[in-house]
């Protein structure tokens, strides 16, 4: 931060000050049990003359949050280098959780809504940051200026949702301090839950913001949401037509010519660091990147603003090792110098819609980036994988010319994101499906058949696969139960993959031409690639837990249990019952019929065994 009028700034990170002492609410009275499914807490930050920038107010009086995180907080919710300039400034930050372990929202712990919210929505280990800043001449302060941050901090990254009930907020907060805050909080503590796919009405301060929260099964290109026919809503609701994305086009016009090289960036999650003049530019244009993957969820870290204060300042710039795989929104000039040993360096200036192209940043050379003052520029030797797409280049400046909205030109782009992604994703999920066990392998006590399963006919390769152990029965001297699991889901080859790109490849979908099989390579090595595959894998294997359930459903209970021991018995209901809980808490497609039918088989069990045998499973 620069205050003006030749003011300190923060000289250590030092805590912030303590907020004003005041009771609790009452558990009974004030539970902000449904506010804690939206904000974790809301901040007053001020500038302090002893201790910079400081928290003057934090509401509720009692959020879970450490000593570290609140300094974060501080240091993070003052522009780093604002050059004196006057009025109001909204931007976004995102900060690792620091306390002794990770704390889960409400929501995070509904199987319901982890099924349904997207999984780049479903933020658990950091927080983010909603701020509106405010600096004005002020006489009356010591200073000369007033210089304030109200700060909304939460879990959830609905970025459009949290800056309009900002834009609602700050302003009233600012002229009625504490009890407008209070009010406000008690107000989102009456809010429903957060349930993707549903349209909900938030009141607040006498208005009502629709919105419609995210769901997995919604395309990201999907049409903006239409308001509710509600005659009682009076005032007409402020209607946002997304919670959480951000206008593609205002952020990427300087560099529309170089978005196919950004986007492969992205994709293999190498470090870029984008130098803003602000950071309400430089935490847009972080957040616009992360989102052109969908529906691939970006998995690297990202920082939309980031400070030479934060904890992490030294792991990021240190010149003794690689840089992390993490995108960096920064403004202070010094970052210039510091991240000269960064592959890749955004450098923007004002984004400023024109009617005409605008100005597009060139591709500079590294060594270039040497004073503080570097011009615009992307300055990088990375070499693209796949072939411009000038044709969307031409659809975007006609649209410029014939003064097409903003919010088209962005669906203009989110489109060929998600065509693009989902091209380069397609032949990985065909052969994921290829890697599942044939349903008829599944049976319930045991895999059927007595010689290898042969390779799934559906996909190309599989013959190249590694077969299945030689006998798929088990030995006679083994329990029952030690085959009560599923078949196995077959490992994932990467050369097995790239023989197939040839007849299943992205060109089936894509236009772009390239090197797919050099940008696939380069892939398996990010964090992206393996997010996406634990996340398959997961899936996959809930499905065949699923498989597994339905085939013990209909299987003859009676006729299994009748030449086995007590023991195997026993253990056979503990098998059941340990299933039967899982698939209630993964909500596992499993239709709720099979789930009965299951739990009446291992009633059945329970009731073959002697009595004091039931009444220890009984009371477990």
């Amino acid at each position: 931060m620069e205050p003006p009028s030749g003011a300190r700034v923060p000289r250590s990170p030092s805590p912030p000050a303590e907020p004003p002492s005041r009771a609790p609410p009452s558990p009974s009275a004030q539970p902000w049990a449904r506010l804690s499914a939206w904000l974790e807490c809301a901040c007053a930050v001020t500038f302090d003359l002893e201790l910079g920038q400081a928290i003057e107010l934090i509401y509720p009086p009692e959020p879970a949050l450490s000593e570290k995180e609140k300094t974060s907080i501080c240091y993070l919710a003052f522009p780093d280098s604002y050059s004196g300039s006057l009025g109001d400034t909204q931007y976004c930050f995102r900060f690792r959780q620091s306390g002794a372990r990770l704390r889960e929202p409400p929501w995070a712990q509904s199987a319901a809504y982890r099924k349904e919210a997207p999984a780049a929505l479903q933020e658990t280990a950091h927080y983010f940051g909603y701020v509106y800043f405010r600096q004005v001449k002020d006489p009356s302060v010591k200073r000369g200026y007033f210089q304030k941050s109200l700060v909304l901090v939460s879990r959830l990254p609905y970025v459009n949702l949290f800056q309009s009930l900002l834009q609602l907020v700050a302003p009233e907060y600012f002229d009625k301090l504490e009890p407008c805050l209070e009010a406000v909080c008690s107000e989102i503590d009456q809010w429903p839950p957060p349930v993707p796919g549903q349209t909900l009405n938030l009141p607040v301060m006498g208005v009502v913001i629709q919105v419609r929260i995210p769901s997995r099964v919604e395309r990201p290109d999907a049409s903006p949401v239409q308001a509710l026919k509600q005659e009682n809503l009076l005032p007409a609701p402020l209607l946002l037509p997304s919670a959480c994305e951000v206008d593609l086009f205002r952020c990427f016009q300087p560099v529309l010519i170089h978005v196919q090289m950004l986007w492969e960036l992205v994709l293999l999650g190498e470090p870029l660091a984008v130098v803003g003049p602000s950071p309400a530019v430089s935490s847009e244009v972080v957040l616009a990147l992360t989102s052109c993957l969908a529906p691939l969820r970006y998995c690297c870290d990202y920082r939309p603003y980031f400070t030479i204060h934060d904890s992490e300042f030294k792991e990021y710039t240190t010149r003794t090792q690689a840089p992390p795989n993490v995108l960096l929104g920064v403004t202070n000039p010094f970052f210039i110098k510091t991240l000269q040993h960064w592959p890749h360096v955004l450098r923007l200036g004002d984004l400023k819609m024109a009617g005409d192209l605008p100005k597009q940043v060139k591709l500079k050379k590294l060594a270039k980036l040497r004073t503080l003052d570097a011009k615009p520029g992307l300055y990088t030797a990375y070499r693209t994988f796949l072939h411009k797409d000038k044709a969307l280049v031409k659809k975007l400046v006609k649209g410029i010319h014939k003064k097409r909205s903003s919010d088209a030109q962005s669906a203009l782009l989110r489109r060929h994101f998600l065509e693009l992604t989902q091209s380069f994703i397609f032949p990985l999920e065909h052969y994921m499906a290829g890697l599942m066990p044939l349903q008829r392998a599944i049976g319930p006590w045991k895999w059927v058949g007595t010689t290898p399963l042969p390779p799934p006919r559906r996909h190309p390769t599989a013959s190249r696969l590694s077969p299945p152990p030689p006998s798929l029965s088990l030995p006679p001297t083994l329990p029952a139960c030690a085959a009560q699991n599923p078949p196995q889901i077959r490992p994932f080859r990467q050369e097995d993959f790239l023989k197939t790109l040839e007849h299943a490849g992205p060109q089936l979908t894509c236009l772009l031409k390239g090197d797919w099989m050099g940008l696939y390579r380069r892939f398996f090595r990010s964090p992206n690639f393996d997010g996406w595959y634990r996340q398959r894998r997961r899936e996959m294997t809930h499905k065949l837990e699923a498989l597994h359930l339905e085939a013990i459903s209909e299987a003859n209970i009676k006729a299994w249990m009748e030449d086995k021991s007590e023991a195997e018995v026993v253990d056979m209901v503990l098998k059941l019952r340990e299933k039967l809980a899982r698939a209630r808490h993964h909500l596992l497609p499993v239709k709720e019929e099979a789930l009965q039918q299951v739990g009446r088989s291992a009633g059945t069990l329970v009731g073959s065994l002697p009595e004091d045998l039931q009444a220890v499973l009984h009371h477990q």
